[in-house]
């Protein structure tokens, strides 16, 4: 059983990076610059945001934070985003999700420049991504792609089974392992809440990505031996096992599963540092114009 460490992955990424971007400056070329928009004071958004601004910080990337309170208005919102799309010294932006109720979220997505949508929510890109034309491909999805392809991991001609339908993970994700490629070419099965008998379908996988939400859900005797197993849940559960009294674990059940598979992405540790780091591969494939 081998560990898909992201950790690890994920610093590899930032190194190279930083090289690239320390060549674009020694050639006199434009440094890649992403801005990210936080409305409130959500505990969770703040420290993502954070750790991506760290993280342009590290590989020397310009950043750029509009912060606001949780009353802001969508049409100051939206003013905001059309003023950063002309801004053409930034490259990408980000509007950090979840948003206040009084917003609507699809509006500020669409407003977002598709040339500038490195998190590749935007219609545009969700269409580009369908119909196998170069898009910003949604983070989390390009972190468990490069995860696959940094490890060599088998999935021409495997059958993939993706629990979970959201546009940020599990359609994307579906879309992406059956696209033609050399780490593609899966046949893939998308389950979701109103697919019946779920065990059925990843009893039969080669490949199972999780991204349900819900904690511990696939368990050992769901899985065949060999199976290659991408964890994208991270749930804070109560435990009275430690001093915190809570522990993180995925949607999937690690001891148990761990037994059987071939490959299989740790909670914490896994799919999450893959997220950022995919964020900012975006950021410099729209600096550079390697997307648009």
């Amino acid at each position: 059983m081998i560990i898909l460490d992201g950790k690890k992955t994920s610093k590899e990424i930032k190194e190279e990076l930083k090289q690239k971007t320390a060549e674009l400056v020694a050639a006199g070329k434009k440094v890649p610059h992403l801005a990210v928009i936080l409305v409130g004071d959500n505990g969770a958004s703040k420290t993502y945001v954070n750790s991506k601004i760290k993280a342009c910080e590290y590989v020397g990337f310009k950043s750029t934070l509009v912060k606001y309170d949780e009353s802001v208005s969508e049409q100051e919102l939206l003013d905001k985003i059309r003023e950063i799309n002309s801004d053409e010294d930034i490259d990408g932006l980000i509007v950090q999700l979840p948003l206040p109720k009084h917003i609507d979220e699809q509006k500020v997505i669409e407003a977002i420049d598709y040339k500038k949508d490195v998190d590749g929510f935007h219609p545009v890109n969700a269409g580009r991504l369908v119909l196998g034309l170069p898009a910003f491909v949604p983070a989390t999805p390009m972190g468990i792609m490069e995860l696959l392809k940094r490890y060599n991991v088998p999935v021409r001609g495997k059958h993939a089974v993706v629990l979970g339908r959201s546009h940020i993970v599990g359609r994307p994700m579906s879309i992406l392992l059956g696209q033609k490629g050399e780490f593609a070419d899966a046949t893939v099965t998308l389950c979701h809440s109103r697919t019946h008998d779920i065990e059925k379908f990843t009893k039969e996988a080669d490949i199972v990505v999780v991204a349900l939400g819900k904690p511990e859900y696939l368990i050992g005797e769901m899985v065949k031996e060999g199976v290659v197993v991408i964890d994208v849940g991270i749930t804070r559960v109560e435990t009275d096992e430690n001093e915190k009294g809570y522990k993180i674990v995925g949607d999937v059940h690690f001891d148990s599963v761990s037994k059987k598979a071939s490959y299989i992405t740790p909670v914490p540790g896994g799919v999450g540092p893959m997220t950022i780091a995919s964020l900012l591969m975006n950021t410099y494939l729209s600096a550079t114009g390697k997307i648009y």
